[in-house]
C-alpha cells in the first residue's frame, strides 16, 4: 500500500515543482520583455521631450500607451515592440497629439521656461530629458521623474507662467 501512495505523491510533488518553475520562468520572461520594450522605446530615433511612451506587459501581450507628436512615432513604436522575442500581440493605444502651430509654440516656450531654470538645467543634459512636456490644445501636462518635490513644483510653476497656457497638470513623479 505504501508504494501506491508514495508514487502518486512523488508525481504530485514533481507536478507542483514544475508548475512553480514554469510560473517563475514566466515572470522572468515578462521582466525580460519589459526591459527590452523599455530599451526599444527609448532608442527610437524621433522619441523626444515632447512625447510620452508607456507600456504594460501582460504575458505575451504588450499594450503601448502615451502621447506622441508624430504619427510615425506611434507606428515605429509598435513595429519595434512586435520584433521582440516572446511578444505575440501588441495593442497600440498611443494617442497622436493634434497638429497646431500654437501648441508647437507653447511646447518650445515651456521647454525653455522649465529647462532654463538654474535648478533644472541638470535635467536638460540627458539624452532624453526626464521631464516630458505634452501640449494638447493649449493644456500642458508634465510627465516623468524628478529628484525632489521642489523640482516638481518648480517645473509646474515655470510651465504655468508661459503665455497662452490654459492649464498645467503636473504628473511628475519624485524618485525615492
Amino acid at each position: 500500500m505504501r508504494r501506491v501512495i508514495r508514487v502518486p505523491l512523488l508525481i504530485l510533488l514533481a507536478v507542483i515543482a514544475a508548475a512553480g518553475a514554469n510560473q517563475a520562468g514566466s515572470s522572468r520572461g515578462a521582466e525580460r520583455i519589459a526591459r527590452e520594450v523599455r530599451h526599444e522605446l527609448v532608442m527610437l530615433p524621433y522619441y523626444g521631450v515632447f512625447d510620452n511612451l508607456a507600456y504594460k506587459v501582460d504575458g505575451d501581450t504588450v499594450t503601448l500607451m502615451g502621447q506622441v507628436t508624430r504619427p510615425t512615432l506611434k507606428s515605429d513604436a509598435e513595429n519595434v515592440v512586435k520584433k521582440i522575442e516572446g511578444v505575440e500581440h501588441v495593442k497600440n493605444e498611443i494617442e497622436v497629439l493634434p497638429v497646431s502651430p500654437n501648441d508647437n509654440r507653447i511646447r518650445r516656450a515651456v521647454f525653455r521656461a522649465v529647462y532654463s531654470d538654474p535648478t533644472m538645467d541638470r535635467y536638460a543634459i540627458q539624452a532624453v530629458p526626464p521631464i516630458h512636456i505634452l501640449v494638447k490644445n493649449g493644456h500642458v501636462t508634465l510627465v516623468g521623474v524628478v529628484a525632489s518635490e521642489a523640482d516638481k513644483n518648480i517645473a509646474g510653476i515655470r510651465a504655468n507662467g508661459v503665455a497662452g497656457v490654459f492649464s498645467v497638470t503636473n504628473d511628475l513623479r519624485v524618485e525615492k
